[in-house]
């Protein structure tokens, strides 16, 4: 019922910034809370960050806490991340994901209901 398709991924030095961009269909957009995970091969998908329904309130790994920033514009449908001082520890898939309800710090990707493709995050040393 809803599609995201995610864009703005590429490859960067150490120190370099990307934004990165989730559109999502539907008009039932801000009914959603939104979030982005990322996944290096040979691991586990990880939380990155998660932003409310409509307040904006905003929820952070520890491993991109003042670094990466979410955001969201619910008259566009769509859900930014900006990501500054990348690391080579920061090459993974991004993927941008949305779950129905209230609660924006879930960090446990099952909770999610509806996925993008993903775009490729590579950061060079």
């Amino acid at each position: 019922q809803v599609q995201l398709v995610e864009s703005g991924g590429g490859l960067v030095q150490a120190g370099d910034s990307l934004r990165l961009s989730c559109a999502a269909s539907g008009r039932t957009f801000s009914s959603y809370v939104m979030g982005w995970f990322r996944q290096a091969p040979g691991k586990e998908r990880e939380f990155v960050a998660a932003i409310s329904r409509r307040s904006g309130v905003t929820y952070y790994a520890d491993s991109v806490k003042g670094r990466f920033t979410i955001s969201r514009d619910n008259a566009k449908n769509t859900v930014y991340l900006q990501m500054n001082s990348l690391k080579p520890e920061d090459t993974a898939v991004y993927y941008c994901a949305a779950k129905s309800g209230v609660n924006y710090s879930d960090r446990n990707p099952r909770l999610y209901d509806y996925w993008g493709q993903g775009t490729q995050v590579t950061v060079s040393s």
